[in-house]
């Protein structure tokens, strides 16, 4: 459990951007070091922890923990995760204001932003190929994409349409 906790303190330590800048380091941790996970695994437990609601990286380190070690996993997970966060927020609440100001923070935050952006973007080629998209499913993704960024269209009718289409195909392939 000690391990447990350490491995997703890390993560949550060395995350900046939230959630989702966290899965090259919990697939790097998880599958790739630890191997308490399989790639399709971890795939499939960051799908219900989208599709969940709450925060991605909360949600994601519940089901990780529970999967290995049920309750009490995913309580130390979580725990994991959640304790640097609560701390650099509430260092940052309680002295930003006086830092706010300075040229040199707002030039760091200028740099960092960019990065985020990368962090987020490399797991989403890793999870296609994960994934199986090929040529004849990237249409799936790519709507969805523009559906929710161009037409405004909510994340949970995107991810509630591809369910039930899922599971029309899988009925359709039987």
């Amino acid at each position: 459990m000690l391990d447990f906790f350490v491995t997703f303190l890390r993560i949550g330590l060395f995350t900046i951007g939230g959630g989702y800048a966290m899965i090259p380091l919990i697939e790097q941790k998880v599958v790739d070091e630890k191997h308490w996970l399989k790639r399709d695994e971890l795939m499939d437990l960051m799908a219900v922890a989208q599709s969940c609601p709450g925060v991605f990286a909360v949600n994601i380190s519940i089901f990780i923990g529970y999967k290995m070690r049920k309750t009490a996993g995913a309580l130390v997970c979580t725990a994991g995760t959640a304790l640097p966060s609560f701390l650099i927020i509430l260092a940052i609440a309680l002295f930003f204001q006086q830092f706010r100001e300075y040229s040199v923070v707002e030039r760091i935050f200028r740099g960092i932003r960019p990065a985020v952006v990368a962090l987020i973007a490399a797991p989403v080629f890793r999870m296609a190929k994960t994934a199986r998209i090929c040529r004849y499913n990237v249409w799936i993704p790519i709507v969805s994409a523009i559906a929710i960024w161009l037409f405004g269209v909510s994340p949970v009718y995107v991810v509630i349409l591809a369910g039930l289409g899922g599971y029309t195909y899988g009925q359709l392939i039987k």
